[in-house]
């Protein structure tokens, strides 16, 4: 299967950490792209750099802070405070961001001659995004391809997966020495807030997969 290139769009978060992992078994060529799009803190940039380092991938970062200037969610205003509503979208949600980060990312990858993308999009343990569903997912497949006149793949290696099962598949991608420094608090801090619906959805996935987080840090 290593016989292309592809690109992973990258937050340097347990999701996207993994979907690294993913790719690198899959694709000769891997390369990574991150969005500084005005987001609550800066640790996530942090950590794409860090683990795209470790495992000597290159990560193209390219503002998109179209978001910051928007505002009205709690991922690009550090004065609203987090909050989950069973109810309705929590306020984490940033209408749009996964819609624009594909089209840039496609955007980028034309260019490149790349005609694979990569995202951690999942459906299964989520806050509601809209944008992290298959059919949404879909569809922008079949609008960048036609938009771009090019025949793109977004792949979507833990859409059906819930956290345990992400989890024990990034122990098969021996991903957790990289996992030892990403990043997914919403508050920005470390050790992680384990507090923040983030934090407690993936101490439910490492807990569920009877796994010790590698980003924890170690209880003598």
């Amino acid at each position: 299967m290593k016989n292309s290139s592809c690109l992973v769009v990258f937050s340097g978060g347990q999701d996207s950490t993994t979907c690294l992992h993913w790719a690198m078994k899959r694709f000769k060529d891997v390369q990574a792209i991150f969005f500084q799009y005005g987001q609550r803190h800066q640790k996530e940039e942090c950590a794409a750099h860090l683990i795209a380092d470790l495992n000597k991938i290159k990560l193209h970062t390219f503002p998109l802070d179209f978001f910051k200037h928007l505002g009205g969610n709690a991922l690009v205003n550090s004065n609203i405070p987090i909050e989950a509503n069973s109810q309705e979208l929590p306020n984490t949600f940033v209408p749009g961001r996964n819609l624009l980060f594909l089209t840039c990312a496609a955007s980028f990858a034309y260019n490149e001659g790349i005609q694979d993308l990569i995202t951690g999009v999942c459906q299964t343990d989520y806050s509601g995004y809209p944008d992290c569903r298959e059919n949404t997912i879909k569809s922008l497949n079949q609008t960048i391809s036609l938009g771009l006149n090019k025949d793109f793949t977004i792949h979507t290696p833990l859409m059906h997966l819930n956290k345990a099962e992400s989890v024990r598949l990034a122990v098969q991608l021996k991903a957790m020495d990289s996992l030892r420094h990403s990043h997914t608090c919403y508050e920005g801090v470390y050790p992680p807030c384990g507090n923040c619906p983030s934090c407690l959805l993936r101490a439910k996935g490492f807990k569920e997969a009877g796994i010790i987080d590698p980003l924890l840090p170690k209880v003598n």
